[in-house]
């Protein structure tokens, strides 16, 4: 077996375990990270840029060494490195049970249970639940779906094709740093700096590459149409204030016909974001649509994923290059 095919079967692997079974329910080796996060960030905060640059970079290269030092010394045993790649992959991944979450959520609020809504709520977005009705909660939902594509689905399957469990592992914690210090607040707008622009610079690809697949796969993910995808993408994707959430929440407020945006609390601080989507705001339906391709977009990704890593190991073993570095 290859190293190629063994980082492929892990994808693979990770991928069907993340679709079958969701999230470790216990011992969770990034809820763990997160623990390790915090209390070092109790230690480590400053209100400085570079002191927030140091915390991401020991966090995220620790991580990214780790996972790399433990795949080299797999590579001569090519079984036990696919179910690694599986392992580190199902634990980066996060598309499941996100989806679990939006779909109860939709399902209290169709149920009128919006007092549940608001408790699964903070599952699903950071932003504060309290006073929110029933429309307002499936915006928070589509529009996190939409955005978590990009976070806890395509993002770890790129960087995984890329770099291997090592680019995997760097991404989620790159993106868990973000999600616990990547606030504009008074505590966080310096220190959590380097955290939100690691995680800007490595979703990059990812959230364009989800949009793409989300216009593209939108009549078989949720019924929509490709060109009102790729219109309200083209006019919309770049109003939102993150470089990458425009693009996702685009791509699916195009694809399910609604419209997103609006006035949102995190923690005390409002923000008001612009519109985006030219359709009515998302009910429970729109919710589960979302869901739907969302999945479909992971699908997508993970065969492209595969191909990627095939189709490199393919180029290198027939490259002349290659060839003479092995004769040797």
């Amino acid at each position: 077996m290859t190293p190629e095919l063994a980082l492929a079967l892990g994808l693979i692997g990770g991928v069907l375990a993340d679709r079958m079974a969701g999230d470790p329910s216990r011992w969770h080796p990034v809820a763990g990270f997160g623990l390790v996060a915090g209390a070092l960030e109790r230690r480590a905060w400053r209100p400085r840029r570079l002191a927030g640059a140091a915390y991401v970079c020991v966090l995220a290269g620790s991580v990214a060494v780790a996972a790399g030092a433990a795949d080299r010394r797999l590579r001569r045993r090519p079984v036990a490195r696919a179910a690694f790649v599986a392992g580190v992959t199902w634990c980066t991944l996060g598309g499941r049970s996100l989806g679990r979450v939006a779909e109860r959520l939709a399902e209290a609020v169709r149920a009128g249970d919006l007092r549940e809504a608001r408790r699964l709520l903070p599952s699903l977005a950071g932003r504060d639940p309290a006073g929110l009705d029933g429309g307002e909660l499936c915006r928070a939902a589509v529009e996190s779906v939409a955005e978590n594509t990009a976070d806890a689905v395509v993002g770890p399957l790129v960087w995984a094709a890329l770099a291997g469990p090592a680019g995997a592992a760097a991404y989620r914690a790159a993106n868990t740093l973000d999600a616990m210090v990547g606030y504009r607040n008074d505590r966080y707008l310096r220190f959590g700096w380097a955290s939100a622009r690691l995680d800007d610079v490595l979703t990059w690809p990812a959230a364009r590459l989800g949009a793409g697949l989300a216009v593209v796969l939108a009549p078989a993910g949720c019924g929509g149409s490709r060109r009102a995808a790729w219109a309200v993408l083209r006019r919309y994707g770049g109003e939102h204030p993150s470089p990458n959430a425009g693009w996702m929440e685009a791509a699916f407020a195009g694809a399910l016909g609604v419209g997103l945006g609006g006035r949102n609390r995190y923690g005390g601080v409002v923000e008001d974001r612009p519109r985006i989507g030219t359709g009515p705001p998302p009910a429970p339906d729109e919710v589960e649509a979302a869901v739907r391709l969302a999945g479909t977009v992971g699908v997508a990704a993970a065969c492209l994923s595969v191909a990627w890593v095939l189709a490199a190991g393919s180029l290198r073993r027939t490259s002349p290059g290659t060839r003479r570095w092995g004769s040797g």
